[in-house]
């Protein structure tokens, strides 16, 4: 398969903004590919070389990417630098320069050839890697039309930009092999149990549906984790509930997806990023504590050795550093609370009701100073858990996780469900909770602001959809140095019309693909005659919009768009906002 045809394919998708027509184009792709390549294709066309567990990357930066162009084309640098700022995009630099003065190329390039290329300077390090990385590339360069330079650059800046979300691929995946809608609930639990989009799509090639239905969690591939609904009355979270409920502390830490096989580590985050290096010490820690093979959830947070207090999440910021050394572990020392188990000694436990898990880790689990299992109580009336509430805020706490106790109650991996709610409230305004929302658009500022941004268009995320569906503008809480920061963050994510998985009344004067989540605060939700947000869920011909909206200071690092606060989350907070009022 000639790369020429991903490449067309990638055109045709960038120049869409019908999310329906996307799909369509990549099911024709994906019946396009051969069997031994369709991992490969599915890899590349969400921009990476192999799953984000992986930790593969290409660290080959623009300056990299312009270096080894303009020795391919015998041009300066500072050419090809001044076409990319008049542009505004290297890729489409590349394809404009190749189309004035690239070489003829001589033989074609095939898929493969891009993709084994592309992983082999993901593993290039050491002494004279670079050197050795631009060698490579330039061989895809000298062989690359000016349509494939453009996305072989964005590709190896990793900016590739189509906008292809992972439930995009499963959608297309379904139609293109099964033809039924209905079996995407098993790509989707093989997809929540592997974390690789691209393994599973060569298992439902090669094997078919059954195939897929048997994958199984593995020690060293991250489960997609399960996340919760939120809710912010007592009251209605214990009826949700069935009237009793295990309530969790929710530590304000970072949630770490931990593996062990034998002595070997993995540590996942919340993303599903391998950060195994950034935490020497916890692996220590959970080696004392657990005698076993297993995958655990826990939040790490930063203490105070001394009181054994738990640290600002700010603090635990610190440890997201390339290298590790002795100095971080003695200035931010951390310790583990763990919640969850979803595999021992080789059984899968993510099918055990959640008291039966619970069971198990008070079983397994030796408590230590810096490993505990999360502080829990059972509770079965409001004011025992507005008590149990009030001491996790006393203890350094966000709040609670309240956690079904039913049969069923399993470990729904990759899910938002009412088997676990959030209770967590913020006194200082209406709104029950602050909410995580993707930039999605941005309006020119005036005055100072004139020429840059001055507010953003915010959205939620709907799943049913894969849409991203607009909330509010928010243009306060923001200092100079934030905007700054922002624009360098989305710059390279601006396209030049809506992307096809924003659905916005609106007209933004610039547009990004959904990429960056940001922690926004307000006085409350409101009806909405220009926001999509639960647009004719809740009254005819409005949406949802969120009223005096402010940056709360809180860059979401931690979370993809897609795990954002969801409109379904929104529209439950309204009512409870409304029943609030009532009283």
């Amino acid at each position: 398969m000639e790369y020429a045809k991903l490449a067309r394919f990638y055109s045709k998708i960038e120049s869409t903004s019908s999310r329906t027509r996307m799909i369509q184009l990549l099911v024709e792709l994906f019946r396009e590919t051969p069997p031994e390549l369709i991992d490969k294709v599915v890899y590349l066309s969400v921009g990476r070389i192999a799953p984000e567990y992986t930790g593969l990357d290409y660290n080959f930066g623009e300056k990299l990417a312009i270096k080894a162009l303009s020795e391919v084309l015998g041009v300066d640098e500072h050419s090809v630098e001044e076409k990319v700022v008049e542009l505004g995009d290297l890729g489409d630099a590349g394809q404009k320069l190749y189309e004035e003065k690239g070489p003829q190329p001589e033989d074609r390039l095939s898929v493969r050839e891009v993709y084994e290329t592309l992983l082999e300077i993901a593993r290039t390090t050491g002494v004279g890697a670079l050197k050795r990385k631009i060698e490579l590339f330039k061989r895809l360069l000298l062989k690359a039309s000016p349509l494939e330079v453009k996305y072989l650059l964005r590709t190896i800046t990793e900016k590739l930009r189509l906008g292809i979300g992972d439930n995009t691929i499963m959608d297309a995946l379904v139609l293109a092999f099964t033809g039924d809608q209905r079996n995407r609930f098993h790509i989707e639990r093989a997809y929540n149990l592997s974390s690789d989009l691209g393994y599973v799509a060569k298992v439902l090639v090669e094997r078919g549906l059954e195939g897929v239905k048997a994958i199984k969690i593995e020690v060293g591939r991250p489960v997609r984790p399960m996340l919760a609904e939120r809710m912010s009355m007592p009251s209605l979270i214990l009826k949700k509930l069935g009237g009793r409920c295990g309530a969790e502390y929710k530590y304000d830490g970072e949630r770490i997806q931990a593996h062990r096989k034998g002595e070997e580590f993995w540590l996942y985050s919340r993303r599903l990023e391998n950060i195994t290096h950034q935490f020497p010490d916890l692996i220590e820690f959970l080696k004392e504590s657990i005698h076993h093979d297993f995958i655990v959830e826990l939040e790490c947070v930063v203490i105070d050795p001394a009181s054994g207090q738990i640290q600002p999440f700010q603090a635990l910021m610190n440890r997201k550093v390339k290298y590790v050394s002795r100095y971080h572990i003695l200035k931010y020392p951390v310790a583990g609370f763990i919640f969850d188990i979803l595999y021992l000694d080789g059984e899968d436990l993510t099918l055990k009701p959640y008291p039966e898990r619970r069971r198990i880790l008070e079983k397994i689990v030796k408590t230590t100073e810096r490993i505990n299992l999360a502080t829990r109580k059972v509770v079965d009336n409001v004011e025992e858990l507005e008590a149990f509430f009030h001491q996790a805020i006393e203890d350094g706490c966000e709040g609670l996780v309240c956690k079904s106790l039913a049969e069923n109650s399993v470990y729904e991996a990759g899910k938002r469900g009412f088997l676990w709610i959030k209770y967590k409230r913020d006194y200082k305004s209406h709104l029950a909770d602050t909410l995580d929302l993707v930039v999605v658009g941005a309006f020119h500022g005036k005055g100072q602001r004139a020429g840059h941004f001055g507010s953003l268009l915010m959205a939620c995320y709907d799943p049913e959809t894969d849409q991203f569906k607009t909330v509010c503008k928010v243009g306060t809480g923001f200092t100079e140095e934030d905007f700054r920061k922002l624009e360098e963050m989305l710059k390279d994510r601006r396209m030049e019309h809506r992307h096809p998985r924003v659905n916005s009344l609106l007209s933004a004067d610039m547009w990004f693909e959904p990429f960056l989540v940001l922690e926004i605060t307000g006085a409350e939700l409101t009806y909405s005659p220009v926001h999509t947000c639960a647009w004719d869920k809740v009254k005819p011909g409005r949406g949802l919009g969120l009223r005096f909206p402010r940056f709360t200071g809180r860059y979401r690092l931690d979370k993809r768009p897609e795990d954002a606060t969801t409109e379904r989350e929104i529209i439950e907070m309204f009512l409870q906002q409304k029943q609030y009022k009532a009283y």
